[in-house]
This record gives C-alpha cells, sequence and structure tokens, in this order.
C-alpha cells in the first residue's frame, strides 16, 4: 500500500511538476505574442499636435494707488509630431512653431515669444535601445526684433537661422524619453548681410551672410507626468563648435508645464534658457505663464 502511495505521490508530482511547465510556457509565448502583437499596431505613422491660446492679462483704473501698470499678452503655439516606426526603423519628426505679443499701457506693442522649429531624427536599430542615426535641426524667427534700448531692428525673419545636421547614436526607450549623441555635425548660421554692414552679427563676420561651424551636438527630449492632468515637457540641445573656443558650448533649454483644467482649458507655464556667446556671453531667459485655451488632434 505504501508502495502504491509513493508511486502515486511521484506520479501526481510529476504531473504537476509537467503542468506548472506547460503554463509557463503558455504564459511566455502568450506575452511575446501580445508584446508582437501590440508592436505591430504601433507600426507605421502616429501623429499628434496641439494648438494653444494662452492669454493673460492685468488692468488697473486712475484711482487704483497699490502700484502697477496695465498690460495685456497673447500667445499662439503649434506642437506638433509625426513620427514613422518599423521594427528595425524610427523616423521622429517635431514641429514647434509660436509667436506672442505684449502691450503695455501707453507703450508700443513688443514681441514676447517668437520661434519656428523642425527636427528630424531618423534611427536604424542596432541593439537594445540603440539606433544608429542621423539628424537634422532648423531653428529662426518669423518677426522683427528690436532692442528695446535703442529701438532699432536686430533681427528678423530668417535672420539668424540655424541648421545643424550630422551622424550619431540614438538611446530611445520612447516617443517620451531619448537623447542623441551627433559626435560630427555641421552647422550653418544664416544672417541678412545688412547685420553685419557694420560688424559680426550672431558670430557671422562683418561683411558674410553665414558661418560654417564642425563639432558635436548633445539633444535629449523627457516627458512625464508630475501628478494626474500635470505633464512637464523637456527639451534641450547642446552644440559646441570643434573649430573655435570648443569649451564654449552653446546650449538651449525649453520647459512646458501643462496643467489641465479639462480637454480644452490649462494653465500653461513654458520657460526657456539659452547660452550662445556668438549672440550674448549670457544666458537668455523668457518665461511665459498664462491661461490656455487647447485643441489638441
Amino acid at each position: 500500500m505504501k508502495r502504491k502511495i509513493i508511486l502515486l505521490s511521484l506520479l501526481m508530482m510529476t504531473l504537476f511538476s509537467f503542468a506548472q511547465g506547460n503554463e509557463k510556457e503558455t504564459i511566455g509565448k502568450t506575452s511575446a505574442a501580445e508584446t508582437k502583437a501590440k508592436d505591430t499596431l504601433n507600426m507605421g505613422w502616429k501623429k499628434t499636435g496641439n494648438i494653444v491660446f494662452l492669454f493673460n492679462q492685468s488692468a488697473f483704473n486712475n484711482d487704483w494707488r497699490g502700484g502697477g501698470v496695465s498690460n495685456m499678452a497673447g500667445n499662439i503655439g503649434l506642437n506638433y509630431d509625426f513620427n514613422y516606426k518599423t521594427p528595425s526603423l524610427i523616423w521622429d519628426n517635431k514641429l514647434i512653431v509660436s509667436y506672442g505679443l505684449t502691450k503695455l499701457k501707453d507703450a508700443d506693442t513688443q514681441k514676447s515669444d517668437d520661434r519656428f522649429i523642425f527636427t528630424s531624427l531618423v534611427g536604424k536599430k542596432a541593439s537594445g535601445y540603440w539606433f544608429y542615426s542621423g539628424f537634422l535641426d532648423f531653428r529662426t524667427q518669423m518677426d522683427s526684433g528690436l532692442d528695446t534700448a535703442t529701438m532699432t531692428k536686430i533681427s528678423h525673419f530668417f535672420s539668424p537661422a540655424y541648421l545643424q545636421a550630422g551622424p550619431g547614436m540614438l538611446w530611445k526607450k520612447s516617443d517620451n524619453l531619448k537623447f542623441n549623441i551627433a559626435p560630427a555635425t555641421s552647422r550653418v548660421i544664416f544672417v541678412h548681410p545688412h547685420f553685419t554692414e557694420t560688424g559680426a552679427s550672431f558670430g557671422v563676420e562683418q561683411g558674410d551672410s553665414s558661418r560654417f561651424e564642425f563639432g558635436a551636438a548633445l539633444s535629449g527630449y523627457y516627458k512625464f507626468n508630475i501628478m494626474e492632468n500635470i505633464s512637464w515637457e523637456n527639451i534641450l540641445m547642446v552644440y559646441t563648435n570643434y573649430l573655435d573656443e570648443p569649451k564654449n558650448a552653446d546650449m538651449d533649454y525649453q520647459a512646458n508645464i501643462v496643467m489641465k483644467v479639462n480637454k480644452y482649458i490649462s494653465t500653461n507655464i513654458a520657460f526657456q534658457a539659452i547660452y550662445d556667446d556668438n549672440a550674448v556671453g549670457a544666458f537668455q531667459i523668457r518665461e511665459v505663464f498664462g491661461l490656455g485655451v487647447n485643441y489638441s488632434f
């Protein structure tokens, strides 16, 4: 009897182990199939965009004694992504267009924002999250800029304009977390000859209309949720020119914080810090805060 019980126990343990193995194998195959199906669904083009209008205003009547100047400001911006993906290839494109005006009482209307940015990044699968990559980055403005002290024009459309391109290596975990290293990047700075008649402008020598540079570029993108309905987008671009003062790296950092009230209304904070010693040997800081009306597509 004992022998039968022992044999039965051994048989049950064998069957149980076999069943466990089959279950693990089934789970593994199911998980792999689900992952493959999910990846297949995410193939092809993915297009997302957002248009936002920011508005802020302060008003004081003539009897107000607390101090202050009536003002009004408005910004409109487009942030559009159109990305393509296959099992071995990715192609990420981003377009940022933003323009803003500020009006102080008894003063002329002035620009508060003016950006046109297009970036394109293509990657061929290497290993894990790594891709062999090539990128293109174009940046300019759409309207004239004035020196507030002298009220003279110091920039306008396509002056300056920056074009960068080069091969590199991309690490991409998701659409919301990636960085690209490009150690052999060419950059060209364009300005209208009008701005170099009497001296250098944005690094372009007197009498010229462009400047060629060769160096290294690093770009990064990270977007995450601070909490429900509050997102923080970070965009970083760093460039150093091997041909002239390589230790003086140029930097452009942008942060966009969106606090959603509902589908169409949000509070938006935009922050930008630029360091470019060809333009000015100090940080250029821009910050915009306001109530936003959003339309996503």
